[in-house]
């Protein structure tokens, strides 16, 4: 899919006066660029949360209900399920090494095991869907008596070669399989970490298998690393790029195509988004407390309250996730959001169907209901509830995403 275009001006559709934003400061995470030194003790902050983060409005409305060199063996398509092509699609380096040069991503987790040896020494920790292995790496350096990392594409074979290749093989066992379906050689852990979120938080993504893991194998005084994920929405003017993405099928070389439109307006958009087009506040939707919530939890209806700071247009809404490390010292994490640090979940934009002219002061009032699809739990369905009765238009509409 296509990138959008960076805009260092206020947005082009804007019809009225613009005005800075101005919200009050609910959560501010410092924000330092500087690379982490090798050493444990030598690690710096690298949170993505800059100072524009702590200007945000993140009240919660009341009512929220809420993965070598040996071969790899083949797999005939026909009987592969979702799981497989799920896993198969981690066993290729480019998604690994993807998510490795996130720099927000991985320094964050670096930062977090670095800065907070006192949690991870002389214990045994779990690495849930450890990929390359590079968590199970951190934690063996910051003095983990041992760590048994589980990864079930092809992937954990290489892992396997790295960690010998580093001298680590006497610390980090590499278990090759599904979380699900493994024992481990021990009866407990103390820690438990993962890198699980997927796009829009939840979409592809493990947390029920983390959520598996701390039920059968956390010891009672244990800690789940993350252990808060938080989802948010706002509100963008976005005229150019849904012209390109949507109406874009009105007229291809002059014959009509708009069925194809009403398929393009049911995929949410995985994209980076410029802070500029936003022209409301943001919401808190869902907070997820990983060490505590139930299997399910995940699946929620939640109230939403976006006000206009400025007169503008609202072509859609954008949704993205900050995740939070609250066992630490000091309180660390990072946000996906538009005013970050980019990271390579970029936001998740779910276009409307109408084009809503707004005010300084109104607002689009609605709920978001998200839940696992039925047939593949890893992917997501969305329904929208909206309505807006403003000045210059009012509306009332349902619309249903789904996130494949």
């Amino acid at each position: 899919m296509g990138r959008r275009k960076n805009n260092n001006n206020q947005a082009s559709g804007s019809f009225g006066a613009m005005e800075s934003p101005h919200e009050s400061t609910k959560i501010c995470f410092r924000d330092d660029d500087d690379d982490a030194d090798e050493a444990p003790d030598a690690a710096t902050e690298s949170s993505n949360l800059d100072e524009s983060m702590c200007d945000l409005d993140v009240s919660p409305v009341a009512g929220d209900k809420a993965v070598g060199d040996q071969d790899v063996p083949f797999i005939d398509s026909d009987d592969k399920t979702s799981a497989d092509y799920y896993f198969d699609s981690y066993s290729h380096f480019g998604i690994h090494e993807e998510m490795l040069k996130d720099v927000v991503r991985t320094k964050t987790y670096q930062n977090v095991i670095y800065q907070n040896g006192f949690l991870f020494k002389n214990k045994v920790v779990l690495d849930v869907g450890a990929g390359t292995g590079i968590l199970s790496l951190f934690c063996a350096k910051a003095g983990a008596k041992h760590v048994y990392a589980v990864e079930c594409s092809q992937m954990a074979d290489m892992a396997k070669q790295i960690v010998e290749a580093n001298g680590f093989s006497d610390v980090i066992t590499v278990l090759k399989g599904k979380m699900e379906e493994l024992e481990l050689p021990v009866p407990k852990v103390d820690i438990i970490v993962s890198e699980w979120m997927g796009y829009f938080l939840l979409f592809e993504n493990m947390l029920n298998t983390v959520l598996y893991a701390r039920d059968k194998w956390l010891a009672n005084d244990g800690i789940v690393l993350p252990d808060k994920a938080s989802l948010y929405l706002t509100a963008i003017e976005d005229a150019e790029y849904k012209d390109d993405k949507i109406e874009f099928w009105n007229n291809v070389y002059g014959f009509n195509m708009k069925c194809i439109k009403k398929q393009a307006m049911m995929e949410p958009l995985v994209d980076t988004v410029d802070q500029n087009q936003i022209v409301t506040n943001t919401q808190l939707l869902k907070t997820m407390d990983i060490s505590k919530m139930a299997p399910g939890d995940d699946a929620f209806t939640a109230p939403f309250k976006l006000v206009a700071e400025r007169d503008d247009f609202i072509h859609a809404l954008v949704a993205y996730f900050d995740v939070s490390f609250t066992k630490c010292h000091k309180l660390q994490g990072f946000s996906t959001g538009p005013r970050s640090r980019a990271t390579h979940w970029k936001q998740t934009v779910l276009y409307l169907e109408d084009v809503l002219t707004i005010c300084q002061g109104e607002a689009i009032v609605g709920s978001m209901t998200v839940a696992k699809n039925k047939k593949n739990p890893r992917d997501v369905d969305i329904v929208l509830k909206y309505s807006f009765n403003g000045r210059r238009g009012a509306v009332s509409r349902t619309q249903h995403y789904k996130m494949r």
